[in-house]
């Protein structure tokens, strides 16, 4: 049942990844048409300065999954139960909090933005603030259920609710675009959906689930034993908002919102990427997790991130190869010839990312056997330098050189360090994991060069020899790695999955 879950979880996980993919490339046009340039960068700017505030989550919500793993392994209901009760006082504490932290920064706008905005802009980004914090507030105490969903193996329910709300967004918008609603409308509606999802995770935790939840005094000691695990990962997560949240606000100080929203164009691209990769990888920690509970070796760990990694390259590297050959055509045709500056920025953000990407279950697999105190301390340094060098590179070169920053800090930390680190300390063998997935590498950038060298004297000029030029391209990819590259494990898994999806559609 575990492994059914696991299984039809990542096929909806890429699902998700296919309907966001779809829904940005139909929607995104028609939010920057309507928005406006200026006020799709004045909604980025907001979202991104409001994202900040989910470091107050200190990692709690992978410790409750962690946790959660844990007491069921051993069976100490109690514990589990206590644990939820727990969790709901504190983030409801951190709820109020935001709401605090959010005040501040409404009544400081003037001061932060006030430089590169109008008046106008300032208004709308007061209320685009005032929204937004009242959706975090909100999420935090409710964020409990969605990790006990996680812990549990439900991947299947909350991945469905997750592609309802996917839907939902853009069908409820775009006629209210149409009407003449401007971004006010759009963090209103996200936060409708965002709350409304959130408490039917909760009913499902309460009918389907029946957890129960005890509350009571705080456990310190367990309090502390456990901010003692999430505080490396809440030092991870300081990591990740410096080095893609910060960038909108340093270009929104220092250059303006049409500057932010090339960078935004972007930034939602490689989001895409790397969730493509993390589809898989956030399915693992709860598996990881016993495996190390019942005494997995360190040669069990090395395979499954050897396994994970090689099928993550596969596909990741056809999105990063696709973009390469593709994407400047994708970005004049979906968003037009003013966001042209976007397909680089986008480049220099998704290469340095590849090895991070096929990589991520190795930080599934240091969390779950609670061994990272040390690396978040080094990417905490990487990603201060990836500030300082950004600034006057932002004042050069704009979003360019803010991307530039960031992938100079990535490669010194999340490629470099990281492996070092995994190699060392995690006893995983990176050295094996190069030279598995070494052919992969070297194939793609093979298939880059003749690809474009076929399309040199070819213009792209429309949707449709875009996709066709797409598709042929994903077969010859395809054929490729399946006749050359993947091994018998790879074969058997896409065989599997096709078989499986086959029966459902015959047994229908």
């Amino acid at each position: 049942m575990k492994n059914k879950e696991i299984k039809l979880g990542a096929i909806l996980s890429y699902i998700t990844i296919a309907l966001n993919s779809i829904i940005s490339i139909l929607y995104t046009p028609i939010l920057t048409r309507q928005l406006g340039q200026s006020e799709y960068g004045l909604y980025s700017l907001i979202s991104s300065t409001i994202s900040y505030l989910t470091v107050l989550d200190l990692g709690f919500g992978n410790a409750i999954i962690v946790y959660t793993a844990r007491y069921r392994a051993k069976k100490e209901t109690d514990k589990e139960q206590k644990l939820y009760g727990m969790f709901l006082i504190i983030y409801t504490i951190i709820g109020i909090l935001v709401s605090l932290i959010g005040v501040a920064l409404f009544l400081n706008i003037d001061v932060l933005f006030g430089k590169t905005m109008s008046v106008r802009e300032l208004e709308t980004a007061k209320l685009l603030m005032k929204i937004l914090t009242l959706n975090l507030a909100i999420t935090f105490p409710l964020s409990v259920f969605s990790s006990i969903i996680t812990a549990y193996e439900k991947f299947i329910f909350a991945k469905l609710v997750n592609i309802i709300r996917i839907i939902l967004t853009p069908c409820i918008m775009i006629p209210l675009l149409n009407m003449g609603y401007k971004s006010v409308a759009l963090v209103t509606v996200i936060t409708i959906l965002n709350v409304s999802s959130l408490l039917i995770n909760m009913m499902y935790c309460v009918k389907k689930i029946k957890i129960k939840v005890k509350f009571g005094k705080i456990d310190f000691k367990l309090l502390i034993e456990i901010f003692a695990y999430s505080f490396w990962i809440f030092l991870n997560t300081i990591i990740d908002k410096i080095n893609w949240s910060l960038d909108n606000f340093l270009i929104g100080s220092l250059k303006g919102t049409i500057d932010v929203s090339k960078y935004s164009v972007a930034s939602q691209i490689n989001q895409l990427y790397i969730s493509v990769s993390t589809a898989i990888s956030g399915l693992l920690l709860p598996k990881i997790t016993k495996m190390i509970e019942n005494g997995a070796t360190d040669k069990e760990m090395t395979d499954i991130f050897i396994k994970t990694g090689r099928i993550q390259f596969f596909i990741v590297g056809l999105i990063l190869s696709g973009f390469v050959v593709f994407g400047k055509s994708f970005i004049i045709l979906w968003v037009g010839e003013k966001y042209i500056d976007s397909y680089m920025i986008a480049i220099v953000l998704m290469v340095p990312m590849l090895i991070s990407l096929i990589q991520n279950s190795g930080t599934s697999i240091m969390q779950a056997k609670n061994k990272h105190k040390f690396l978040p301390k080094v990417l905490i340094v990487t990603s201060v330098l990836n500030v300082i060098m950004s600034i006057p590179l932002i004042n050069t070169l704009g979003g360019l050189g803010a991307a530039i920053g960031t992938a100079v800090s990535l490669i010194i930390g999340n490629i470099i360090i990281k492996n070092i680190y995994y190699y060392k300390v995690l006893k995983l063998n990176t050295i094996e994991f190069f030279r598995k997935t070494s052919k992969i590498f070297i194939t793609i950038i093979l298939e880059i060069l003749l690809t474009f060298q076929v399309l040199i004297n070819f213009n792209i000029d429309s949707w449709k020899e875009l996709f066709m030029g797409i598709i042929l391209y994903t077969i010859f990819y395809t054929i490729i790695m399946i006749t050359f590259l993947m091994n018998r494990y790879e074969k058997d898994l896409i065989c599997g999955m096709i078989t499986e999806v086959w029966r459902k559609k015959k047994n229908e």
